[in-house]
């Protein structure tokens, strides 16, 4: 049988439990119909939504409907619990939206329609309790055509001229059919529906089951069932447990199947049982086939929003709480031996955040609100017995940054090595952390730039004004270096960590607030006051609508001011205001440095998130202070300063023109790691450069004298050499063999005027079946490496094997081929040092060629017999 899993969501007390009860009873699955006001739901299973007639966790039921078996998942209505609804969105086929006919659109009911079109999810919509007095059909269909789609059609008669005229213009294709045939075909209305263009809207009263049965119709006939892969996929939206404590991990199969001792986790961990849940009660199956919403036991690794199989994890949700309370034990309860019992409730819902804060001593947890406060103060006193209460909430605050920089992060205590480069750059409001890699392989292996990643997305960052966690920001590996012997795993870890906060302490940070989106409604002779409050409450209003003797002002305003209004309204309009609060997002905040200097946080002083980095001098580590990491990082640094994100992009293109380290740093680098138990000879050196400007102590080996009994041979990176050379580089974004033939004449010239031996060697690597060639260019060896062999790879073992032998030079600014190929005791050259040398080399011959021609100038008296010569000197000297 062909499966849908069709979520229901609304406004609170909008009707959405009575529809599910409505069609659970009219599809056969109940015998008899329950009622939220009698207690007696199917789908409010938990005895506390019984008590307070809401849903607070998200159920399933299975229901067939004709040729189609649904699986129908109630959501909670209430704002507090909107986090444990957008879950529930991501493993959604359709959704259906329930909005009161009493009370049109609401906050509440915008958000959830942002959140739908977030996650593309195609919508019916049921337009509830139109059997009470004042509803108007019509009125409410205009507003939702204003407040939430054009799209949004009257289903109620699928027939008629004005039906499929209003149906035929959400697409110019379809209305050019309808205008050729005067009709649309039902097909083409799924189609439409299933794209979201098209929002089929029935009215009725699902407590009367009006219209319901048309509704479950309209689902029926215009519900295209999804195409599953073969291959297994299954994506996770919930973590509960059952009565006897068992962990249940709540999927959705999206591919293929899944059977009973599946290993599913990178953990191994098998599958024990798979249930079936509808209402409080499970079926156990052996398989679960695509479609298949389901609970699996067995599993403690996993987490919401995790894809198994081929599926792909869901990205950061869109609602997330905006208070922080203060979890207060009882006192004769140890917050370590509860934490771990509260960290439960933490893998249930993820956007509670339960943590220990270190600084104050004290369990936090982020709530939405009132509600959900009294919700888990009763979970906790029922699951684990302790009776907890909560402190004064707080604003949950977030930082981002206003320009672009780059982040170091280097680790590098005895024995261990990794350095981390971090281009970040400020994104649009709301749109979160987000993680990528511009980084060459050549630079940083492809397994350390995964590892790099995972450690920025596996925590929340804390922001440099406040320790709050960042947001709209973007953060790009660009560079990195690990060491063949020494890197571990670790390594990168406390590199990339250092990276972010390093990046942080040098950018212009800003802190954030979250704001409000709000619809107040108030008798008309009170909008001033309103207006007044709203503007002392440092938030914005637009003009008020007049209708009917009430104002309907809406606007924007901080969470901080305007979460206790409410009170304030039904006490000066004496009951007959409402004031509607939706989460807009977040916002620079109003009164940042009073706010900061509240924190009194102190970003050097948090040593779990250190600014600075780790190197190594004679034999043991040293902290750098993030300040002057610059002047210490192995790999060449680009301070963006208060470039925009714009230019950093187009910098970013030719990343760096050269990266090569030094060769006292390669040393320095080399005598750190392999020589560090050794006794080596240290002498005292002052770098200055481009890059820096500060004198230091480093341990440098001393280099030995210039050997004189040895040949000379110098190899030469070719691409590297072009691509890091200004001219050559500009010749070769236009003609790459044009840059080529530059190089090796100015190599040919190099090699005739220090007559050593000269091999240019370029990469072949990726020409299937290319074998290695070797060819004369005049005085000098040219050579293209085989298949899967890398310039590098061949200039190191040719080094390793001709070491001995000749005195080598390599020309490179690759730093980690810098590294290998000076510990095997090759020289070193960069890519602009070679070409500066190359281009003095062009100079002198062109001088000598000049100077040569001034001398070789032939005169014909040089040429005569010297008798002639004495004859036309006495001669001259009679004159």
């Amino acid at each position: 049988m062909n499966k849908l899993v069709i979520g229901i969501l609304a406004h609170v007390d909008a009707g959405k439990t009575t529809l599910s009860e409505g069609m659970l009873y009219l599809s056969g699955k109940l015998r008899k119909l329950g009622r939220v006001d009698k207690k007696d739901a199917f789908l409010d299973t938990y005895e506390l939504e019984r008590q307070r007639g809401i849903t607070i966790f998200s159920k399933q039921a299975v229901m067939d409907l004709e040729d189609i078996q649904i699986t129908l998942l109630d959501t909670p209505g209430h704002v507090d619990f909107s986090t444990e609804m957008e879950r529930t969105l991501q493993v959604l086929d359709y959704a259906i939206l329930v909005i009161s006919g009493a009370d049109g659109v609401q906050g509440h009911t915008e958000t959830l329609w942002r959140l739908l079109s977030k996650y593309k999810i195609p919508v019916f919509l049921f337009i509830n309790k139109m059997d009470q007095d004042g509803t108007d059909k019509d009125k409410l269909l205009e507003e939702l055509k204003k407040r939430l789609d054009e799209g949004c059609t009257d289903f109620s008669d699928e027939q008629g001229e004005d039906f499929y005229e209003s149906v035929a213009v959400c697409d110019e294709g379809l209305l050019e059919a309808y205008l050729e045939t005067g009709k649309v075909e039902d097909e083409a209305i799924s189609e439409l529906i299933a794209k979201r263009q098209l929002f089929p809207c029935y009215f009725g009263s699902a407590l009367k089951l009006e219209g319901v049965k048309e509704f479950m119709a309209g689902i029926s006939k215009h519900a295209k069932v999804p195409e599953y892969p073969e291959s297994f996929g299954a994506k996770v939206f919930k973590i509960a447990r059952d009565e006897q404590g068992n962990r249940l991990t709540y999927m959705k199969i999206i591919g293929g199947s899944l059977k009973v001792r599946s290993v599913l986790t990178k953990e191994e961990e098998k599958v024990n049982q798979i249930r079936i849940y509808s209402g409080n009660k499970f079926d156990a199956i052996n398989e679960a086939l695509p479609g298949t919403v389901c609970a699996v036991t067995g599993l403690t690794k996993t987490y919401p929003g995790e894809g198994l199989g081929n599926a792909e994890a869901t990205n950061q949700p869109l609602l997330e709480p905006v208070l922080t309370y203060q979890i207060i034990l009882p006192d004769q309860y140890d917050p370590a031996a509860v934490l771990p019992k509260l960290l439960q409730l933490s893998e249930e819902d993820p956007q509670l955040h339960i943590v220990w804060d270190e600084a104050l001593q004290e369990i936090q947890a982020q709530i939405m609100g009132e509600v959900q406060i009294e919700i888990l103060k009763h979970m906790i006193l029922e699951r684990f017995g302790i009776d907890v209460s909560f402190g004064a909430g707080n604003i949950v605050y977030k930082e981002t940054i206003t320009n672009a920089v780059e982040g170091v992060g280097h680790f590098e205590p005895l024995r261990h090595y990794a350095e981390v480069h971090l281009l970040m750059e400020p994104l649009p409001q709301g749109s979160g952390v987000q993680f990528a890699t511009d980084c060459s392989e050549d630079n940083l292996g492809k397994n350390w730039q995964r590892l790099v990643l995972t450690h920025l997305q596996e925590k929340e960052h804390k922001g440099v004004l406040t320790g709050s966690v960042i947001t709209d920001m973007k953060i790009t590996l660009v560079s990195g270096r690990a060491h063949n012997k020494h890197t571990e795993g670790g390594d990168f870890r406390e590199a990339t960590y250092r990276a972010v906060r390093q990046g942080l302490k040098q950018a212009q940070s800003i802190l954030l607030e979250p704001f409000y989106e709000f619809r107040l409604e108030i008798p008309e002779n009170m909008v001033g006051r309103a207006m007044m409050d709203v503007e002392k409450m440092c938030g914005k209003s637009n003009p008020p609508d007049i209708e009917k003797g009430m104002a309907i002002l809406t606007g924007t305003a901080p969470v901080v001011t305007m979460r206790d209004y409410q009170k304030e309204v039904i006490a000066y309009t004496k009951g007959h205001g409402r004031l509607f609060c939706s989460l807009k997002g977040y916002e620079p905040c109003h009164n940042a440095e009073e706010v900061i200097s509240a924190y009194g946080y102190d970003s050097e002083a948090d040593i779990d998130n250190p600014t600075g980095s780790v190197f190594c001098a004679h034999g043991s580590g040293f902290l750098v202070s993030w300040d002057r990491v610059y002047d210490y990082m192995h790999i060449e640094c680009r301070k963006l300063g208060n470039t925009t994100t714009q230019e950093v992009t187009i910098q970013n293109e030719a990343y760096w023109e050269e990266e090569s380290i030094g060769t006292d740093e390669i040393d320095a680098i080399l005598e750190r790691t392999f020589y560090s138990n050794q006794k080596k000879e240290y002498v005292p050196r002052k770098r200055m450069g481009k890059r820096n400007e500060w004198a230091t102590q480093m341990p440098i080996i001393r280099t030995a004298s210039k050997p004189t009994s040895k040949e000379e041979y110098l190899l030469v990176d070719g691409y590297n050499v072009i691509f890091g050379c200004e001219e050559l580089n500009e010749t070769a974004r236009t003609h790459i063999d044009a840059a080529k033939d530059r190089l090796l004449d100015l190599l040919c010239n190099y090699q005739g005027y220090h007559k050593c031996h000269l091999m240019v060697v370029f990469d072949a690597y990726r020409l299937e079946g290319h074998p290695t060639e070797i060819y004369d260019y005049h005085n000098i060896r040219v050579v293209y490496t085989k298949e899967a062999e890398t310039a590098d790879q061949f200039i190191e073992k040719f080094a390793h094997e001709h070491a001995s032998k000749y005195r080598i030079t390599v020309a490179t600014s690759d730093g980690t081929e810098q590294i290998i190929t000076r510990g095997k005791g090759c020289y070193l050259l960069s890519a602009k040092d070679l070409y500066e040398q190359m281009a003095l080399t062009a100079k002198k011959y062109w001088e000598e060629y000049e100077e040569k021609n001034k001398s070789d100038k032939n005169y014909l008296i040089d040429n005569m017999p010297e008798n002639i010569v004495k004859q036309m000197e006495e001669i001259r000297m009679t004159e």
